[in-house]
């Protein structure tokens, strides 16, 4: 069994095959999809979604990339949300810091703050967006004592910055990036932490794997990366996927153990 632990199958990318995509999913053994909801204006389709397809697993979050549109009553919009569909909601995200846009940087931080300290109201691990920042976010995180964990996506940080959101309740999401012979420093750290660390994930429709640039990308791509994985450490393929689903289950809310 397998879980896509990110993965933004809300897209309007995938409204003409969603439900196909799903069904060569289970055909794959991946058995469970996170998607992490991005704005507001797009959290009630994510809902919508995992009430029809039992695998879409929701998260809901304000993401940096968005913030253009940001309203000043999202963040108790969210609340509300949370509060709503407690019940389904499996982490608060995608929320995080990106030093890379042009969004501005105060507005980024004021954001996360803020949703930091509503994950915490509600008892909520959270999904974090990062780029150029993991400093700023480890910093944030122990500056505001948030201590649900959550999962670190699309990690491509130091093997110190590995063990430092270890140590702070964190696994890291391993995506397409490792299939690039040029992340030498990132295949390096995910063969060196330990197992109990990883989850996998693929960011469908955006990071594509390599050899399949300009292609949409989608979490039929997970065997994909787990085979990756498999190279890079000494672990079979079998035992990596089993641990790595164990750890989003421990991670993550309200995912039933199949």
């Amino acid at each position: 069994m397998l879980i896509d632990s990110h993965c933004h199958l809300d897209f309007d990318c995938f409204d003409h095959d969603r439900k196909l995509v799903i069904e060569r999913c289970a055909d794959l053994s991946i058995h469970t999809l996170v998607i992490p909801g991005t704005q507001a204006s797009s959290w009630q389709k994510v809902i919508e979604l995992s009430q029809q397809y039992k695998p879409l697993k929701p998260a809901l979050g304000l993401h940096p990339y968005f913030l253009a549109q940001y309203q000043a009553n999202d963040l108790s919009r969210l609340s509300e949300y949370l509060q709503t569909y407690r019940d389904q909601i499996v982490a608060l995200g995608e929320i995080g810091l990106d030093k890379a846009i042009d969004v501005d940087v105060n507005l980024q931080m004021q954001v996360f703050k803020s949703q930091l300290a509503i994950a915490s109201d509600f008892n909520l691990p959270v999904i974090v967006h990062h780029r150029q920042s993991h400093n700023e976010i480890i910093q944030t995180l122990k500056q505001c004592r948030f201590s649900g964990g959550g999962i670190i996506h699309a990690f491509s940080g130091s093997l110190h910055e590995a063990l430092t959101y270890q140590n702070m309740g964190f696994k890291l999401g391993i995506g397409g990036l490792i299939t690039y012979s040029r992340a030498q420093k990132t295949r390096q750290v995910v063969g060196q932490v330990p197992l109990e660390l990883l989850v996998l994930e693929t960011d469908a429709p955006d990071m594509p794997l390599a050899g399949k640039q300009g292609q949409r990308n989608t979490p039929e791509n997970l065997p994909l990366i787990l085979a990756e994985l498999s190279e890079l450490r000494t672990e079979s393929q079998d035992e990596i996927a089993a641990q790595c689903c164990q750890n989003v289950h421990s991670v993550l809310k309200n995912i039933a153990t199949v």
